[in-house]
């Protein structure tokens, strides 16, 4: 990376930045997720080696600049996987998952107040009171640059961490239920016609787009974004990814879509030029074509 970079080396390498390579990193992060949900161990062995590379890049470019280098990023790592696992370096007794991440973040917190004090409360100070507030918030740290959904499962996972969470699953479904019909309530007035003169909804993935004023735009984006909350609580309660359950449902949709499409081009049409009836039969066909026999 050095000698990519260095005079003489590629011209590509040596004029990127930490802003140009930023969205390289987030695609390499997929593109390892993606390896990983299809199980395919020889592209993953290449998609992780990307993923480190960006690491390298920035080092790089942190020690050209006199910031820091890999081996302080690699000093700092080694360093919090001890100071964060005591119950194997240490004295400490952990003897569940459950008490390692109470643990962790406990450590985490402890680390921040270190960093508050060692910095004399500058970043604070300087981003003023509100800023100082957050720091101290068990919320403090999450990136809201991050996937939402993401986002929303580290939010309410911190917040569980100190006891703000529902008892039980049940009460999840409840408040599911809820969301659902406050925004049914404010579905009521969504006209019901779009400007082509087709009603809302229609089509299998409720193509329709109803015209809605921004003020009631708003309203339903709350109350959609209230359930895709719950949604995300229901994942973390089953320990799922909600992120990587809704890229598989992503798949599946392409797959079987793109199935409907291959059928209907196999009589010389394209689905504008069926009739929502023969989609929804070809779908349900997609659907049990797909099904172990």
């Amino acid at each position: 990376m050095a000698r990519l970079r260095a005079p003489g080396g590629c011209p590509w390498d040596r004029e990127q930045t930490f802003d140009t390579i930023k969205p390289y990193t987030l695609e390499e992060a997929y593109e390892v997720l993606e390896a990983i949900d299809n199980r395919d161990w020889p592209e993953l062995t290449g998609e992780l080696g990307d993923l480190l590379l960006q690491v390298l890049f920035y080092s790089q470019m942190a020690s050209e600049e006199g910031h820091f280098s890999v081996d302080d990023v690699l000093d700092r790592l080694s360093n919090k996987l001890v100071d964060r696992h005591p119950h194997v370096f240490g004295e400490v007794k952990a003897d569940t998952p459950a008490e390692v991440l109470r643990n962790w973040e406990a450590l985490k917190a402890e680390e921040k107040k270190k960093r508050l004090v060692a910095g004399g409360g500058k970043k604070a100070e300087q981003a003023g009171g509100a800023q100082g507030v957050d720091a101290q918030s068990v919320l403090a740290g999450v990136s809201s640059k991050i996937p939402a959904l993401l986002e929303a499962y580290k939010l309410s996972s911190r917040a569980s961490h100190v006891g703000f969470d529902w008892p039980e699953i049940e009460g999840l479904f409840a408040k599911l239920e809820e969301e659902t019909v406050e925004l049914r309530e404010e579905l009521k007035a969504v006209p019901m016609l779009s400007l082509s003169g087709q009603s809302v909804g229609k089509g299998i993935a409720g193509s329709g787009k109803p015209q809605v004023p921004p003020d009631l735009r708003e309203r339903l984006e709350d109350e959609v974004g209230d359930m895709f909350f719950v949604l995300v609580n229901i994942a973390r309660y089953l320990s799922l990814d909600a992120e990587s359950a809704l890229r598989k449902t992503n798949r599946k949709f392409k797959r079987r879509f793109q199935w409907m499409e291959e059928r209907l081009r196999a009589s010389g049409r394209v689905p504008q030029q069926a009739s929502m009836d023969e989609l929804e039969t070809l779908w349900q066909q997609a659907k049990q074509q797909e099904k172990p026999t």
